[in-house]
């Protein structure tokens, strides 16, 4: 079971990750924190002082077409906000 799916990079997360240094990843839904703080620290050799975590919701869409009603629904993301040790980085640029 992989526990990080990938860095969540946009302007409010690149923010946060230049302020506050904390850095957003999309995770596994059924990871916890505790596990999401070790495999953070294995896979970038950083100390995690928090985990926050996020369950966003799918959001669903309705649309009206000539063969009737279609339905839908987006998937649903765990999200996780790590706050690093005083000093540390992560570059999440360098495999690019």
């Amino acid at each position: 079971m992989s526990i990080l799916i990938k860095p969540i990079i946009t302007e409010k997360a690149t923010a946060d990750s230049e302020l506050k240094n904390c850095y957003w990843f999309s995770v596994n839904p059924k990871a916890n924190k505790i596990e999401i703080k070790k495999a953070v620290e294995a896979a970038y050799g950083v100390s995690v002082e928090k985990v926050r975590t996020i369950n966003v919701r799918p959001e669903r869409k309705t649309r009206y077409t000539k063969t009737g009603m279609q339905h839908g629904k987006t998937n649903a993301v765990k999200k996780a906000i790590v706050q690093l040790a005083e000093g540390e980085m992560i570059d999440l640029y360098s495999n690019l």
